[in-house]
Formats: C-alpha cells, sequence, structure tokens
C-alpha cells in the first residue's frame, strides 16, 4: 500500500491541449483539435483552405494530424471553410460521429456534394495541363460520391439541449446567428480534479439580421476560441442597406440600362439579398427588371432555409403570415441547369445576376465576370468578405485588370461594395457578443479567423474593453489548458 500510494503521489497529470490547423493567422482552413487528459481527439470544424491559388490543394491535403486519431467532429457551422474537408477526413480514417445541428446537417448534405463535384472538375481540368506535360494525372481531394459517404457519420442535435460527447465531455450548442444553423459550441470538460467550460464561438453573426435570430448569449467560459475576421472594421448601418441595394440597382439598370453582378455565397448572403430584393418588391419600389439566381447550391439552400423556421427572427416570422415565401417574387428566376445560365449572358436587357462564389474564384460567376466586367455600364456589386489573395479582393482593391480562366479583362464596370449584408458580425458587435461573459472568470481568449494585423488590432480592442489573457493563435502549436 505504502508504495502504490507513493507511486500516485508522482503520478504526472496529464492536461487538456488544444492545437490549431487552419484559420490561424487567416480565415479559411478552421480546424481546432481538442486533445483531453483522458486521451480522447476532439476536432472543432474540418475545413478547407480557400483562395490561396496552387498552394491550396497542397494545404488541404496536409491536414496535419492523422484523422484515424481523431474521435469526433464538431462543427459550428456549414461554410466549406469550417466542414469543406469532413470528406477527406472520412476518406483517410475518420469513424467517429460528426456532430452539429440540424440545419448544418441538411445544409451540408448538399454543400459537401456540390464541393466533391467542384473538386472532380477542377481535378478534370487540371489533367489536361499535365497530360500535355507528360506528367501523370491527379486524384481530386474527394468527390461527390465520398461526401455522400461522409454524411453517414452525422449526428445532430438541437439548441441548447446538453449532449454527452464521452462520459468526461458535454456539448451545447448555442445559436450564434451566423448563418442557418451555425452556432457556438460549448462543452464541459471534467479532468483530473476540475471542470472547464469551454466555448468555440465559431463565425459570430450581427447583432441585427433580417432573416436570423440575433446571436443568443453563450454559457460562462473559462477558455474561448473567437473568430476574428472584422476585428479591426465597423459595418455601416444595417437599416438602410434596402435603400443602398436599390440605388445600385436604379443606377445600373435604370439609369445605365446595364447588368448588376453580385457575386454572393450560395448559403446565407444569397438568402440576405433576395430577401432584401423581396421587401423592395413587396413594396413596389423595386424596378421591373429580371433577376436570376444562378447557382444550383443557392436554390438548393433556399428550399432548406425554407424548412428551417425554428432559426428566423420574429420579423421574419411575422414577414411570412403574410407573404408565405420570402425567397420569390414575381420577376426572380433561379437557374438550375448550365445552358439556362450561358442564356443570361445573351440577354441585351438590363438584368441583375446573384451567383456563387461571394470571393469570385469558382462557380458561375467568373462566367458572368468575363462577360460583363469590361463594360462601363455594368456593375459588380460585392457583398461580403474576400480573402486578400483571391480574385474578389483584386476587383474590390480597384485592380484595373484582373485574370479570369487565364484571360485578361479590363475592370471598366463599375464597382460597389455592401458590407452591411456580411455575416459576420464587426469588432464592435463581437465584442456585445463576448459581453454575456464574466471576464474576471475568463482565463485564456484565443483569436482565430482574422488576417494578422487584424488580429492584432482586435486583441488591443479587446484589451481596451477589459478582456485579459488573449493569445493570437499559431499555427500546429500546441497550447496546455
Amino acid at each position: 500500500m505504502y508504495r502504490v500510494f507513493l507511486f500516485s503521489i508522482f503520478v504526472k497529470k496529464i492536461f487538456m491541449k488544444i492545437t490549431f490547423y487552419g484559420a490561424a493567422k487567416e480565415v479559411t482552413g478552421s480546424k481546432h483539435l481538442i486533445t483531453t487528459g483522458d486521451g480522447k481527439k476532439i476536432l472543432l470544424d474540418c475545413g478547407m483552405f480557400q483562395g490561396k491559388g496552387e498552394e491550396t490543394d497542397k494545404m488541404n491535403r496536409q491536414m496535419g494530424f492523422d484523422p484515424h486519431e481523431i474521435d469526433y467532429i464538431i462543427l459550428s457551422h456549414a461554410h466549406i471553410d469550417h466542414s469543406g474537408l469532413i470528406p477527406y477526413a472520412v476518406k483517410n480514417g475518420f469513424a467517429g460521429m460528426i456532430i452539429c445541428t440540424h440545419a448544418t446537417r441538411d445544409l451540408c448534405a448538399i454543400m459537401l456534394q456540390d464541393s466533391g463535384r467542384i473538386q472532380e472538375h477542377d481535378t478534370r481540368t487540371f489533367n489536361k495541363k499535365l497530360t500535355r506535360q507528360g506528367l501523370p494525372p491527379a486524384e481530386p481531394i474527394y468527390t461527390a460520391e465520398d461526401a455522400q459517404e461522409s454524411m453517414q457519420h452525422f449526428v445532430s442535435i438541437g439548441y441548447n439541449q446538453k449532449f454527452r460527447v464521452t462520459d468526461n465531455v458535454t456539448l451545447t450548442f448555442t445559436d450564434n446567428g451566423h448563418i442557418l444553423g451555425s452556432s457556438a459550441i460549448n462543452l464541459k470538460i471534467k479532468e483530473n480534479d476540475r471542470v472547464i467550460n469551454f466555448c468555440y464561438t465559431g463565425d459570430i453573426g450581427r447583432q441585427t439580421n433580417s432573416i436570423l435570430k440575433t446571436p443568443q448569449p453563450f454559457p460562462q467560459a473559462d477558455v474561448i476560441v473567437t473568430e476574428s475576421t472584422y476585428g479591426n472594421r465597423m459595418h455601416d448601418i444595417r437599416k438602410e442597406v434596402n435603400n443602398k441595394l436599390l440605388k445600385v440597382v436604379v443606377d445600373t439598370c435604370v439609369r445605365k440600362k446595364g447588368k448588376l453582378i453580385i457575386p454572393s455565397f450560395s448559403v446565407g448572403r444569397t438568402q440576405e439579398v433576395v430577401y432584401a430584393l423581396n421587401q423592395l418588391e413587396t413594396q413596389g419600389r423595386l424596378p421591373k427588371v429580371r433577376t436570376f439566381v444562378d447557382s444550383p447550391l443557392s436554390v438548393n439552400a433556399t428550399n432548406i432555409y425554407r424548412m428551417h423556421p425554428e432559426c428566423f427572427n420574429k420579423d421574419m416570422l411575422q414577414t411570412m403570415e403574410k407573404d408565405p415565401d420570402p425567397f420569390g417574387f414575381n420577376q426572380l428566376i433561379y437557374v438550375q441547369s448550365s445552358e439556362d445560365s450561358k442564356k443570361i449572358n445573351d440577354l441585351k436587357e438590363p438584368c441583375i445576376i446573384i451567383s456563387s462564389s461571394g470571393m469570385m474564384e469558382a462557380g458561375r460567376v467568373k462566367h458572368h465576370l468575363a462577360n460583363n466586367i469590361s463594360n462601363p455600364d455594368n456593375t459588380v456589386l460585392i457583398v461580403g468578405y474576400c480573402e486578400p489573395s483571391t480574385l474578389g479582393a483584386k476587383i474590390k482593391r480597384g485592380d484595373k485588370e484582373v485574370s479570369i480562366h487565364g484571360n485578361k479583362y479590363e475592370v471598366k464596370a463599375d464597382i460597389v461594395s455592401l458590407e452591411e449584408f456580411s455575416a459576420h458580425g464587426d469588432y464592435a458587435e463581437m465584442i456585445v457578443y463576448l459581453s454575456c461573459q464574466d471576464k474576471k472568470q475568463i482565463r485564456k481568449i484565443f483569436l482565430v479567423h482574422g488576417e494578422e494585423q487584424v488580429l492584432t488590432d482586435y486583441k488591443k480592442t479587446l484589451e481596451e474593453n477589459l478582456f485579459s489573457n488573449i493569445v493570437i493563435a499559431e499555427k500546429a502549436v500546441e497550447y496546455e489548458i
């Protein structure tokens, strides 16, 4: 007995650790790995890197950890920079549960398959180049079939429901108002003789949203991992966004008789823009111009939005009592086939084209830009964040010439930005969200999902607002909690 007691004194306690394999000093590739004291490995998000050019493929194939070793994936929301490598992880050995909200599961069912089709298409195109060079063909990161297979691992739960992940880890999702189904991940982790209350905020939504509920306060945390996308920016007041959108429509489609191109993320942003146009049409203010949503994914995502009114705010629910379909109006046409998409470019009349992707790196919007960006009668309306190396960022910052599908185009169209449509809260809104916490009880705050200068600025602002113990997360560095 004496020997056993003596041995127990000198046994080193193993504490929880967290390692950031993406979204560390950048805004894509969200992957945060928790290793608990009893050895369980829980991955928060499993996102793709995006907008890194030729480097992107290599970064996505080198996850930084062995998927075989991951016990659980907990997903904050369905955007591809947070969910897009799930099929790749499953393909490479992950065999555990993927836990998310009901709406996130429904969105992933269409978004991951769409992502798989993009991988297949891009690989076919790349292989033509390899063949000309006499090199062996490449394999896609994953296929649409791989994405479908990965859905068997999904388990969905509602907001504010306690879910036992392991004997020592309990999960609760709280609504963070970013997109349909998005959530903060709240974990209660029992370890040795202590309990750690942990929160990963995911992407934080706006304090005022036309469709979704305001971000919900989350339980008191000891450790917080939080996003910083707009950590040094303030959005304009959202209540004026419909009037600003109307001004762009009138200026482009009525005064110039041109085309309005709106590159938009298929999930979240597209529904916000369509709903704003629907409101203008209902009020009799929208000019009689045809409006196209040219993205099969956007069409399917909008149908999923219709299935989840539990995520909507009171104003949206009241609107639906009078207008059962807030995502449709007389001049609105949802485009599925590529043939119908091509016909839009043959139109000689003014029109509005909403098409993915929001950063203009892929999808049908690149064809619309190629056909319209050199015409001064047209307008490109940017309605969200563009990673600095993307085509969208180049157009947004005023480059006079851009490359699209390998061809050079002069930028003569008007470029307008309406960041009020952003699904990310600005720094003031993020601080409001975090202020539900007793700051004295927070032991550590990790900042992720932001460019380096933005992170530095946001850290300073948080400290000015009396938050402390703030760490800017470094990629692949292990932190003991």
